[in-house]
């Protein structure tokens, strides 16, 4: 069992490179659409060395598997849904890139299976096929792992979005209780403010200096953001500039609405914490405090027997 088990594996090997390089003879051929696109489509201003620079990148462009990542994406995310995350974590790496770094994590992933279903196989002697599937959910294992790291980081900015959201928004209400104008208040706060919301005013105060309306870059900021309470900072801001509110209450109010939101969420967090904290309580303490408890009593018992 244990020769054929290997056999098979190294029969998966095998076919795993000749699909490689099938698929780098695939890519080898232009089509007409790729011949077509640099004069049909919008492109990307980036040097292409730059591009190039990823290792992830140069690794599935050497083997020509940019293929294999668009097959796969059925088994994702939508290509619309990986741009739309690169944006809310602020990342300057392409769909394509995404895609050669899933393609080089899901390799990695069948490499790891593929050696541990081989050491199985030889100090164990188990059986194919579920080694095989070891090998393929291994794989499964590495393409899913680097969508929801690219989760982590969406999750992980929003949060420091939010932590700074209170403090950008008084300092915009003390410039403009001061006297200066909306612009020149994100302007002030753009260049004084340090983290990841100031880094998005000053994408949004470039926006206003290439000559687009406060308004419309308040809305782009709302709208690369997703975050309910950075949508409503936007819109307060530009209703308050439409309709002539008073600004600076408006974003005292915004900033306080902010804090008593994280402060609702952290007294939620408590709560499931607690709640999570009960199990080693019941599982684990409390069994050796009854432990301590009886157990005297039982030696008590038993010597006066």
């Amino acid at each position: 069992m244990t020769g054929w088990a290997a056999g098979a594996l190294v029969g998966l090997g095998v076919a795993l490179g000749l699909l490689i390089v099938l698929a780098r003879l695939r890519a080898r051929a232009v089509t007409l659409d790729e011949r077509l696109a640099p004069y049909l489509r919008a492109r990307d201003a980036t040097s292409t060395l730059l591009r190039e620079a990823s290792p992830a990148s140069a690794a599935v462009r050497l083997l020509g598997l940019y293929d294999v990542g668009t097959r796969l994406e059925r088994f994702g995310s939508p290509r619309a849904e990986i741009r739309r995350r690169l944006d809310r974590a602020c990342s300057a790496e392409t769909v394509d890139h995404f895609r050669a770094r899933q393609i080089v994590w899901t390799v990695a992933g069948l490499a790891a299976g593929l050696g541990l279903a081989l050491l199985l196989a030889a100090t164990r002697g188990a059986a194919v096929v579920p080694l095989l599937a070891l090998v393929v959910v291994a794989g499964a294992c590495g393409y899913v792992a680097c969508d929801q790291a690219l989760t982590l980081r969406v999750r992980r900015r929003e949060e420091r979005l939010l932590a700074e959201l209170p403090t950008i928004a008084e300092l915009l209400a003390l410039a403009v209780a001061a006297g200066e104008s909306p612009p020149a208040a994100l302007e002030r706060v753009a260049t004084t403010a340090r983290g990841e919301l100031a880094t998005e005013i000053r994408r949004m105060v470039a926006e206003v200096r290439a000559g687009a309306p406060v308004t419309t870059a308040l809305t782009a900021l709302a709208d690369r953001s997703g975050l309910p309470p950075l949508s409503r900072f936007g819109e307060g801001i530009v209703v308050a500039l439409e309709r002539g509110t008073p600004l600076a209450d408006v974003l005292r109010a915004q900033a306080h609405d902010v804090r008593e939101a994280g402060r609702r969420a952290l007294l939620e967090a408590g709560g499931r914490k607690e709640i999570l904290m009960m199990v080693p309580v019941v599982f684990l303490v409390l069994p050796v405090t009854v432990v301590f408890a009886v157990f005297p009593s039982l030696a008590t018992l038993r010597i006066g027997l």
